[in-house]
C-alpha cells in the first residue's frame, strides 16, 4: 500500500489508549468501559452519505481525534479488512456488513415482515418501511419500495432523523416521558425544512399526540412535498418496538386518505407483524 506523508505518523500518541485498556477511574461508564473501542468505533462511524472516502486528516476531525490515534484505528481497521485505502484516502469495505447481517438475523422479524409490508405497497402503490429507533435517528430495518421512475433512495439500514419522521414520532411516542425528557436533552431538534417542528414545547405535544392516537402524520417536516404516516408495532407485553409506514408525495395523497384509508391498513398490517412467533 503506498505510504501518503499524512499517514507517516510514529512515536507514543499521548492520547490514546492500548486496545485492552480500560477508561481510568471508572467514572459514569464504570471500569469495564473499554476507552479504545468506543474511539475505534467512532473511526468506523464518521464514515457515511457524503463522507465514503475521507483523509485521516478528515477522520480526525471528524471524531475529535488527534491524528496519531485516527491514524493507528485507521490502519488496523484497514489490516482488518473493515477499511481500504490507496494511502491516501480510506473507505469501508463490505466486510462491515457483517454487522447489519447479524443485526437483522437477529432481530427476525425484518424479512418475515415483508410480505405484509409488500400487500400494504402494491395495494396503495406507494413504499412501506419498518424501522427501529436508534438513538437520534430511525433505521429502516424492512422495506418494499413503489414502482416509479425515481426512487426515494431509501433501503435497508437507512438511517433519517427520528425528531421529524413519522416513524420517529410513533417510537419516541412509546418512550416513558423521563426517557423522552432525557431523549430531548439529549439530541437537538434540528430544522431539516421550514415545516420541521423545533420548539420543545409543540414537540412534546406532537409526542402526546402520536402515543394517545397510536399513530403520526408528518407532513413536509423531512421533505418539502413528501408526506407520512406511521403506527407502532408491539412486543408481547405491549412496548413499541418497531414502526410501521406509510411514505408519500403530498401531490398524489391527502392528508385525509392517509387517515382514511392508509392508517386501517397499517394497524392491520401491524398487528399481524406483532404476532409473528418470532423474536424481537
Amino acid at each position: 500500500m503506498r505510504t501518503d506523508p499524512d499517514l507517516a505518523e510514529t512515536g507514543q500518541d499521548s492520547g490514546g489508549q492500548d486496545a485492552g485498556e480500560t477508561a481510568g477511574g471508572g467514572g459514569a461508564r464504570g471500569l469495564e468501559f473499554v476507552l479504545s473501542l468506543e474511539r475505534g468505533l467512532a473511526v468506523l462511524c464518521a464514515f457515511g452519505p457524503g463522507r465514503e472516502r475521507m483523509t485521516l486528516t478528515q477522520v480526525a476531525a471528524l471524531t475529535g481525534l488527534s491524528r496519531g490515534t485516527a491514524r493507528r484505528f485507521l490502519l488496523t481497521l484497514a489490516e482488518l479488512d473493515f477499511l481500504a485505502s490507496d494511502g491516501k484516502l480510506f473507505w469501508l469495505t463490505p466486510k462491515v456488513l457483517r454487522f447489519s447481517h447479524g443485526y437483522l438475523a437477529s432481530f427476525g422479524r425484518s424479512e418475515a415482515a415483508r410480505p405484509h409490508l409488500q400487500a400494504i405497497s402494491d395495494h396503495f402503490n406507494e413504499s412501506c418501511s419498518l424501522a427501529v429507533l436508534d438513538g437520534a435517528e430511525v433505521v429502516y430495518v424492512a422495506r418494499v419500495e413503489a414502482r416509479r421512475v425515481f426512487s426515494s433512495r431509501i433501503d435497508i439500514g437507512t438511517r433519517l432523523p427520528a425528531h421529524c419522521t413519522a416513524l420517529g414520532r410513533v417510537l419516541l411516542g412509546g418512550l416513558e416521558p423521563e426517557a423522552l425528557e432525557a431523549w430531548m436533552a439529549r439530541y437537538p431538534l434540528a430544522p431539516w425544512t421550514e415545516r420541521t417542528v423545533v420548539d420543545p414545547a409543540l414537540f412534546r405535544q406532537r409526542i402526546q399526540e402520536a402515543r394517545r392516537q397510536r399513530h403520526a402524520i408528518i407532513d413536509g417536516e423531512t421533505e418539502l412535498g413528501s408526506r407520512s404516516i406511521a403506527v407502532p408495532v408491539p412486543d408481547p407485553a405491549g412496548r413499541t418496538v418497531a414502526a410501521l409506514n406509510i411514505g408519500a408525495s403530498a401531490a398524489r395523497v391527502s392528508l385525509a386518505q392517509m387517515r382514511r384509508e392508509m392508517l386501517p391498513a397499517l394497524r392491520a398490517a401491524a398487528e399481524r407483524i406483532a404476532t409473528l412467533a418470532l423474536p424481537w
